[in-house]
């Protein structure tokens, strides 16, 4: 008795939150519950708890079954609430109350407990009916941090038992990690989404002989096979499926199984839940904590590419009016600085040339937790931010910050590059910028998103900031770190962006003259301050021109930058063949410039002898002499290998000679 009731709250609480369920409630569940429990006068607000209190009555009882099916076998309790006649305990529910003794209850029910991978053997269902769903394919879309949380994603999937694949015709599970920032990365995937929907439709059909809507598809998904009909089971992680939530599942889009970015873990139990018959499975809860700094990533080698991401930070404190990340990510929380040198250690003994720290804000980045762990290059209120730049959230003196974080990891790696991105212009106080200068394996590089000329539109985005502060803290960065690139963010046709702001803008790309730039019209995201309280007022055809002027003052600006590239000699570490021709290597400056380069034998040191030739490969650092550009692109010719701590000493001979080459 007591097990059909309780097999019949799992049925209550799998269409909790369907349409119609009151109706369903009391015309098919209440009578069913009735009949089998004799429970006559039970009112339906009481039904769910009162099945659960008995099921655990039932669940910690040790009575015989004879006695569990007799009419006085009916758990009671000493003390307690009345509800249809019956006591309920005091203590309240757990969440064990509410899932049924299943294989799946069995699987999840404990910490800890081992989480199977949908379709192995341990499954309730007959594998001929359902074959085991054990490979996965992950798709990324948008930012860099999407890249590393595929990586994250892939790593836990792995350990649960499943394997990776990049076909789709051999993926029972098809995930796919999406961005939310701007409108045009929403579509494409809603595109992608409704490209395997008619998959779904398409295999159906087939199989079935027959005309089969997308609803009646959505009903049999969780009845037919899916890798030999096309069926896979479709998965939306991320930014996305944080902002969407329900409404993805609730789309015609036939999504399965909905995750935000903190609560990647759960991915193998949602997967096995939908794959045992639930209709859906979503977890969209954000964390103040989660990290996954436990969690070694898996990582896909990219014709050997030898750079790797490596987050530091999630979520974001800054609430600008436009910007859906913090509601999609979260508030700050900084992963601790021992596991991100651990990990920094075991990239380069694989090989790995180059690190970029990743990070919402990721100079933000300040450690507060365990261990013993202080700032020694921190000290003062006056210096936790950029001057003249203000924060929503102030931050608070102490801590192990971004500029401690940076000079652990490279002077833990000597022989890698370290970048970061993608920063806050607040949080770059003068002590960074010095260790900028002075270790030579921090790139100098610098982003430093402006997102608009004008001080009164960065005052209605929240940026914190003024023109003015912006424009003095670009100045003292080229001053104090020579020779440095800074590339930015620019935002076209804002909320009330006037035609005056809008020269402002194009005044300060005329001034900064970027070596790299980030420019998109703006989009309105729901839920942000901007979509509460402000009016997306510029017409799309004005953005546009404002968006094409902006661009067009950058590249008169890039030209002049590439003019002085001339004759000048960078470190370039190797990261490919040019897409353009077998016979040219590309790669990228200290500075983040592109540079092509002819493939051709070259010194093996700078300091050797110059006729001793090697072959270059990818991941060599090699130095090389600026002759022409491309606008986007430098050309040179390579003189010799090197590495990062050879080229230091080098570049502190003050005649900059190199006796071993003919430059």
């Amino acid at each position: 008795v007591w097990r059909a009731a309780l097999s019949l709250t799992g049925a209550l609480v799998s269409i909790a939150n369907k349409k119609r369920t009151g109706r369903m409630i009391k015309s098919r569940i209440l009578p069913l519950i009735r009949s089998h429990c004799g429970l006559e006068r039970v009112k339906s607000p009481n039904v769910l708890r009162y099945a659960a209190s008995s099921s655990r009555q039932y669940a910690t009882s040790s009575t015989s079954a004879s006695t569990s099916q007799s009419s006085s076998s009916v758990p009671s309790t000493s003390a307690g609430r009345h509800s249809g006649g019956r006591r309920l305990p005091d203590d309240g529910m757990s969440l064990k109350d509410f899932i049924p003794t299943s294989s799946l209850a069995s699987d999840v029910g404990g910490v800890g407990a081992e989480v199977r991978p949908y379709g192995s053997d341990s499954d309730a269902f007959d594998s001929a009916a359902k074959p085991p769903a054990r490979n996965v394919m992950i798709e990324t879309y948008g930012c860099q941090m999407n890249v590393s949380d595929s990586e994250i994603v892939r790593a836990i999937l792995l350990k649960a038992g499943y394997n990776m694949v990049d076909n789709e015709r051999e993926a029972d599970v098809i995930l796919i990690n999406t961005c939310a920032i701007r409108d045009n990365a929403e579509q494409k995937v809603w595109n992608r989404l409704e490209n395997l929907k008619h998959v779904r439709l398409q295999a159906t059909r087939k199989m079935l002989g027959r005309h089969v809507a997308a609803d009646e598809v959505a009903t049999m998904k969780t009845e037919l096979p899916r890798r030999s009909t096309g069926l896979a089971m479709v998965g939306v992680l991320g930014c996305m499926a944080e902002r969407l939530k329900r409404r993805l599942v609730e789309s015609d889009k036939l999504v399965d199984v909905v995750v935000g970015p903190d609560a990647y873990r759960d991915l193998p139990r949602l997967i096995a839940a939908v794959g045992q018959g639930e209709a859906e499975a979503v977890n969209t809860m954000l964390s103040l904590e989660e990290t996954y700094a436990d969690i070694n990533p898996v990582r896909v080698s990219d014709d050997g590419v030898p750079s790797a991401y490596v987050s530091i930070m999630r979520g974001c404190n800054n609430y600008c009016a436009y910007c859906i990340v913090p509601l999609t990510r979260g508030r700050e929380r900084s992963r601790d600085p021992e596991s991100i040198t651990d990990e920094a250690k075991r990239l380069a003994e694989q090989g790995v040339k180059e690190i970029v720290l990743l990070g919402q804000n990721v100079n933000s980045y300040c450690y507060r937790g365990e261990g013993d762990f202080t700032s020694s290059k921190m000290s003062g209120e006056e210096q936790l931010l950029s001057r003249g730049f203000q924060a929503k959230i102030q931050p608070r003196e102490g801590g192990f910050r971004f500029v401690d974080l940076v000079d652990s990891v490279s002077a833990a790696v000597p022989d890698v590059r370290i970048r970061y991105t993608s920063p806050h212009p607040k949080d770059f106080p003068d002590p960074l910028l010095d260790l900028v200068r002075e270790r030579p394996n921090v790139c100098k590089s610098m982003h430093m998103p402006a997102q608009s000329g004008s001080t009164r539109m960065l005052e209605a985005m929240r940026r914190g900031y003024t023109r003015e502060a912006y424009i003095e803290l670009a100045e003292r960065i080229r001053e104090r770190v020579p020779g440095i690139s800074i590339s930015t963010d620019m935002i076209s046709g804002f909320c009330g962006e006037t035609e005056e702001d809008h020269a402002d803008t194009l005044s300060l790309m005329k001034h900064m003259k970027y070596e790299q730039a980030f420019m998109f019209a703006y989009s309105m995201r729901e839920r942000t301050l901007a979509h509460k309280k402000m009016v997306d007022d510029v017409p799309h055809d004005v953005k546009i021109r404002r968006l094409n002027d902006v661009i067009s003052c950058y590249h008169d600006g890039l030209r002049q930058r590439n003019r002085e590239e001339a004759g000048r000699h960078h470190l370039v570490l190797i990261e490919g063949r040019s897409k353009r021709s077998e016979n040219e290597w590309t790669g990228r400056t200290d500075t983040n410039r592109k540079v092509v380069f002819p493939k051709q034998a070259v010194a093996s040191t700078l300091a050797g002898d110059a006729s001793a030739k090697v072959d270059l490969q990818v991941g060599d650092f090699v130095l090389v002499q600026i002759e022409s550009d491309t606008l986007t692109t430098l050309r040179g010719t390579a003189l010799a290998r090197t590495t990062i701590p050879e080229h230091a000493r080098f570049l502190s001979v003050a005649s900059n000679s190199f006796p071993s080459l003919s430059l």
